[in-house]
């Protein structure tokens, strides 16, 4: 594993909050830019720990699915996983099912006790206050890791990473020349990406080019699951999912089996998140406000069932505001399609083709937009398309 010098700095700092500061300081966070090797830090620290205590039992989690597989298969592949270690979401840690009489899940709870001695969490920048105090609140050690050029959580006020006490910002130099990489650099550093191609399947159109859009239309002819298609407003959101499911041949405005939605709030007690994307396998109309529904959420263990607001699906705003619609959502959940997403809603998601309409709003200071654009070029691991000025 290639060590920097930020990474020798980073590891011999957090080994020595870990051996002598957890008791006064229960956690510590660490912050890294896209290409800065937060992963590779993670392994090297196992490897460490290791060696220091073999009976050291540590907890990894993340916000989704997807990113707790995608540490596990890179730890494993680095043999860098021992004996006690678990990874998995932060809800599977720390939250456990309670059932009826008949073996279903009807809700979750906090664990009593977590049999750890360090927890380390990947992509902190998604936690929000209520997780991350549930998480202190077993006072176990915990190392927060996560990307501080990104936009905050999309609830609250509350941003973990808004100003880490440790920072990786040297590019690994085996990502130095990746497009995508170097295009997140040109949106944290200066919020503005020129019209160009950089690289295979990576580039920027504008949208002044008659030409543009007819390409842009050929990629949206391509959707398929392993591309996100981001934007900023909510009113170019639903017209690219009109037009997405049109493509599709869903021929209802009405969500239907197959559906590709996304949960907008929430719901520690039902084990679902803002930001999760799933397949919706079955929906039936309950009456004229829910829809009885079946979602299997992308790369979770267990699908959802439940109720979800009708108005919900369409929708220019997420319903959680006044008297009417807050006594509808206090019975079901929310939901809605998710072929195009705003970037603010797909901050715990990545895909290998991503498709970017860059809109700005005018409230927008200039730090918030160089967040914004920086999450959405992130988001893209192989692909990346973006049409702007």
């Amino acid at each position: 594993m290639d060590i920097s010098s930020d990474k020798k700095l980073a590891i011999k700092n957090i080994l020595n909050w870990y051996a002598k500061e957890t008791g006064n300081k229960q956690f510590i966070t660490l912050g890294g830019y896209a290409g800065t090797g937060k992963t590779t830090l993670i392994a090297i620290l196992r490897k460490l720990l290791f060696k220091q205590d073999p009976k050291l039992k540590v907890a990894f989690a993340a916000f989704t699915g997807k990113a707790a597989r995608v540490l596990k298969n890179y730890l494993k592949e680095n043999d860098v996983l021992y004996k006690g270690d678990s990874i998995g979401t932060i809800h599977s840690l720390i939250y456990s099912v309670i059932e009826n009489e008949q073996h279903e899940i009807i809700g979750w709870k906090n664990k009593e006790e977590l049999k750890v001695d360090l927890i380390i969490i990947d992509e902190a920048s998604m936690v929000d206050q209520k997780i991350w105090l549930d998480l202190l609140s077993y006072n176990i050690p915990i190392l927060a890791v996560g990307d501080h050029g990104q936009l905050p959580p999309v609830n609250g006020q509350f941003n973990l990473m808004e100003n880490p006490e440790i920072k990786l910002e040297e590019i690994h130099r085996q990502v130095a020349d990746n497009p995508i990489i170097k295009l997140s650099i040109e949106a944290r550093k200066y919020g503005r990406i020129k019209v160009g191609n950089y690289g295979k399947g990576v580039r920027k159109l504008s949208k002044n080019d008659p030409e543009s859009q007819e390409i842009i239309e050929n990629y949206l002819q391509q959707y398929n699951q392993d591309t996100l298609i981001l934007c900023g407003y909510n009113n170019t959101r639903i017209k690219l999912n009109n037009y997405l499911r049109t493509l599709l041949g869903f021929e209802s405005a009405l969500p239907q089996a197959g559906d590709r939605v996304i949960c907008l709030r929430n719901k520690q007690q039902k084990a679902i998140f803002n930001g999760m994307l799933g397949t919706l396998q079955r929906i039936v109309s309950q009456d004229e406000n829910f829809y009885e529904v079946k979602i299997l959420f992308d790369d979770e263990e267990q699908d959802f069932e439940g109720l979800a607001v009708k108005k919900q699906f369409g929708s220019t705003t997420s319903l959680n505001f006044g008297k009417e619609l807050r006594a509808l959502t206090l019975k079901a959940e929310l939901f809605d399609f998710a072929y195009a997403l705003t970037v603010h809603k797909a901050q715990g998601s990545q895909a290998s083709r991503v498709i970017l309409f860059e809109e700005r709003f005018k409230q927008m200071s200039d730090l918030d937009w160089r967040r914004w654009l920086y999450t959405a070029v992130t988001r893209a691991e192989d692909e990346l398309i973006i049409l702007g000025d």
